[in-house]
């Protein structure tokens, strides 16, 4: 069951432990993390789950698609490390990753 740490823009710790499989969106909304909105439903359609993930975690997940690389486009501050949480499946190698939520999600 990995676990993860979502990181509001204030620094508002927020650990879950997910399912494998399950995507950081999917866990996000199981544990009432707020600022994940995923107003499509995990379409990758929409932008409201945009997350950063923690540059130490950056080179473990799998490499951006380019229908999210589209979608990113359109977020708000949209950085090197920009994901969306719907998007990144979790497994055993992520146990323990570290997410941070934009300001703008709030």
């Amino acid at each position: 069951m990995p676990r993860v740490l979502f990181l509001s823009h204030t620094g508002v710790e927020y650990p879950v432990d997910a399912h494998i499989g399950d995507s950081l969106m999917t866990a996000a909304l199981d544990n009432a993390v707020p600022g994940i909105d995923a107003e499509c439903g995990g379409g990758c359609a929409c932008g409201t789950c945009h997350v950063y993930i923690d540059k130490s975690w950056a080179g473990r997940v799998a490499a951006v698609a380019d229908m999210e690389e589209g979608m990113l486009d359109f977020v708000h501050k949209r950085e090197a490390h920009s994901r969306l949480a719907c998007q990144v499946t979790l497994d055993d190698a992520l146990d323990g990753i570290v997410v941070h939520m934009p300001e703008s999600q709030f």
